[in-house]
């Protein structure tokens, strides 16, 4: 694949995080097509040049073209962007595949931060499984959308098995505020930006209930050890975990006041429902649908995650916040 053609890039997903991406790669000068799966939704877009249910009061660049032709977006595009929530990921790799496109030559891009429920698999694993071989580059850190749209200087990690491909990918999204690095540990790096959401969750418990820095900085640090203990029976390695789509992520997204995940976890710690608080939002939080599968595996794996096991307990099985709190507080007396 030569420069040129790399920067024939089509986004699939029209969400803030896959719009963000598209206004980047557009301001860099490459011909985007963003494709959302609501053709209304697109038509407003094509007519308004703004995404205003997820990205309100950007402007969309002229060299990004709303698609509404899912075979099209794919056909005319070397490098793929895929921003599809990970509850819906199975479904539209479903219908990219229909498409009967080859995908084996393309470089395919996963920025979904999340976990299939259905086959309990990493979405870079569910690409495999759904397009069969391709060129995968998983890219994450710790990343705000709205903090890269406004060019605040962020940084985030492109992870392959195939260090070319990874490299491709630096070269084309990599800018004086969005700096990216590469890495090989493409298993490490997913669930790095997948479980921090649990776990940011969790974060935003203790602030609902009103605890102080103290409570936030002792989950943070064994959360760490939960996410790598889950990761290396991925085959991850551990030290990823303390890099930018580890704990660079978990830092943001705990404390940020924008994140989705933190947020949710505050108005359960406040005593709200998980079906009101989802119910008024627009956006996905996806740290409640991967502690779903998360869950499941360390049973199935039998990896003790504590934290992980609490926030399921309140979010499925209607636990109170503080008796989750007090659950990990009177765990078994051990060494750090």
């Amino acid at each position: 694949m030569n420069n040129r053609d790399s920067k024939n890039i089509s986004v699939i997903g029209d969400g803030g995080w896959g719009t963000t991406l598209a206004v980047h790669l557009a301001k860099k000068g490459c011909r985007l097509r963003l494709w959302g799966p609501f053709p209304a939704a697109l038509k407003e877009m094509q007519a308004t040049r703004i995404n205003s249910r997820f990205l309100p009061g950007i402007r969309l660049p002229e060299n990004i073209l709303i698609e509404a032709d899912l075979a099209m977006a794919l056909t005319t595009a070397q490098m793929i962007v895929f921003a599809i929530p990970s509850r819906f990921a199975h479904a539209v790799l479903r219908k990219m595949a229909a498409t009967k496109v080859e995908f084996s030559k393309k470089i395919f891009i996963s920025v979904t931060k999340g976990i299939d429920t259905k086959n309990l698999l990493p979405i870079s694993r569910l690409i495999e499984k759904e397009l069969g071989p391709a060129r995968i580059v998983v890219l994450s850190g710790p990343n705000i959308a709205g903090e890269v749209v406004r060019e605040i200087p962020s940084t985030a990690v492109a992870a392959s098995r195939q260090s070319s491909a990874a490299q491709t990918v630096q070269a084309v999204f990599n800018s004086e505020y969005f700096r990216v690095y590469t890495n090989t540990d493409v298993i490490g790096v997913e669930l790095g930006g997948s479980l921090k959401n649990v776990m940011a969750l969790a974060c935003g418990v203790c602030d609902g209930l009103g605890f102080g820095t103290n409570t936030k900085a002792a989950l943070m640090t064994r959360a760490l050890p939960e996410m790598i203990r889950l990761g290396k029976a991925f085959g991850a390695k551990s030290n990823t975990f303390s890099g930018l789509s580890g704990l660079g992520d978990l830092i943001t997204t705990a404390f940020n006041p924008q994140s989705r995940n933190r947020t949710v976890g505050e108005q359960l710690g406040q005593g709200r429902k998980i079906q009101d608080i989802l119910s008024s939002m627009k956006m996905v939080a996806e740290g409640v649908e991967t502690v779903k599968a998360v869950y499941p595996l360390s049973q199935k794996l039998k990896i003790d995650m504590p934290i992980t096991t609490e926030m399921y307990r309140i979010i499925y099985r209607k636990k109170s916040p503080l008796a989750a709190v007090a659950a990990l507080m009177t765990r078994k007396m051990k060494a750090e």
